[in-house]
């Protein structure tokens, strides 16, 4: 889209939203964390995984390691050990072995809510920094994974298969108030109905707005 939506893109996202409401009134963040430092470990460690296999690992790693100061002891070669049934782990490992250093140093022992000071973090891209501003500081933000791309171009709310144009399209149709729920309403509709391969267009509420439902119905 980028440009000016249409009145009848912004009430058919609107409907959408409140559609996905209906289905999914609990949706909600499905990564297990319980403070703002585990959320961006989690968040680090989902890139490329389900979130049930990242708290599979995390309930041990956290259980070892709950806060900065905890994981600051913990080794590179330890880290790799305890995320090593994670796609990409030596990555991953080495990313956060690092991030946790200069959490310590930089920014006094703290997560930073700013866009630029998160991204700045290795292994920290935009999605996964909008994710901690979001659920972590409760900041307006509505990220962009696979699923809520996915579905954007699928339901004609984005035609780009760039994640930040989609952002910024689904941010120009709803409310900032409304971003939050929107990003996880999307992402439980496509683990659990829209998935990528399969979609189960038979029993989706959606498939007036969906120009793919036409194309491939699985029920």
């Amino acid at each position: 889209m980028s440009e000016k939506p249409s009145k009848k893109t912004r009430a058919n996202a609107r409907a959408i939203h409140d559609i996905l409401g209906e289905l999914w009134p609990e949706a909600r963040c499905e990564l297990a964390y319980s403070n703002v430092f585990q959320l961006l470990v989690a968040t680090v460690l989902s890139a490329q995984t389900t979130d049930r296999q990242v708290n599979l690992v995390t309930k041990t790693l956290f259980g070892h390691y709950p806060t900065l100061d905890a994981f600051l002891t913990c080794t590179l070669a330890d880290l790799e050990d305890h995320i090593r049934s994670l796609g990409l782990y030596r990555n991953k490992a080495k990313n956060l072995h690092a991030l946790a250093q200069i959490l310590a140093a930089d920014h006094q022992g703290t997560v930073p809510s700013g866009l630029a000071e998160l991204t700045s973090l290795p292994g920290v891209g935009r999605k996964t920094a909008n994710v901690v501003r979001m659920e972590g500081f409760n900041i307006p933000a509505l990220p962009v994974d696979t699923h809520v791309l996915r579905l954007a171009n699928r339901l004609g709310l984005s035609q780009s298969k760039d994640p930040n144009i989609v952002e910024k399209d689904l941010t120009s149709l709803l409310p900032d108030t409304c971003w939050k729920d929107a990003h996880h309403r999307l992402i439980w509709h496509g683990r659990r109905v829209c998935a990528a391969q399969k979609p189960r267009c038979g029993i989706c509420s959606l498939t007036p707005f969906c120009s793919f439902s036409s194309k491939k119905v699985v029920s």
